[in-house]
């Protein structure tokens, strides 16, 4: 039986933040994504994939922040909203509900946070959940 809990426990930001980026390179790499991590923490992505010559730029996220029906999610850098030329997609985790959305940056439209929502089939972002399939 799965630990629906197993990050929650980490309090330190920082610390559950690198326990979420292990955790992404685990799936990447279990669905044949080839895992890089740029040197430094200057990049605005925190991974490259690559599958078949096809590069990628993902930064990843965690929330366990309940609100209302969801989690919130925020996905800026320092009150500053990604833009496309910087990164390709977001990957970000639900720790509690262990699920992953895959959300190209141009969906999220230039907001600080989202608004995350795994057990609704018709949510805004429903069709990124688990969307592994993006990066292939």
């Amino acid at each position: 039986m799965k630990n629906l809990n197993h990050g929650s426990h980490i309090k330190n930001s920082k610390l559950r933040g690198e326990w979420a980026e292990m955790r992404f390179m685990a799936r990447a790499a279990e669905h044949g994504l080839m895992v890089s991590k740029p040197w430094g923490d200057s990049a605005p992505y925190d991974f490259m994939v690559e599958r078949h010559g096809r590069v990628l730029r993902i930064q990843v996220k965690c929330t366990g922040c309940k609100h209302h029906k969801g989690y919130k999610c925020h996905i800026d850098s320092n009150g500053v909203a990604y833009r496309p030329d910087q990164l390709d997609f977001i990957a970000a985790y639900i720790i509690t509900v262990d699920a992953w959305f895959i959300i190209p940056v141009p969906a999220t439209h230039g907001q600080l946070e989202l608004l995350l929502t795994p057990h609704r089939k018709n949510s805004r972002y429903a069709r990124y959940q688990e969307a592994w399939h993006l990066l292939l």
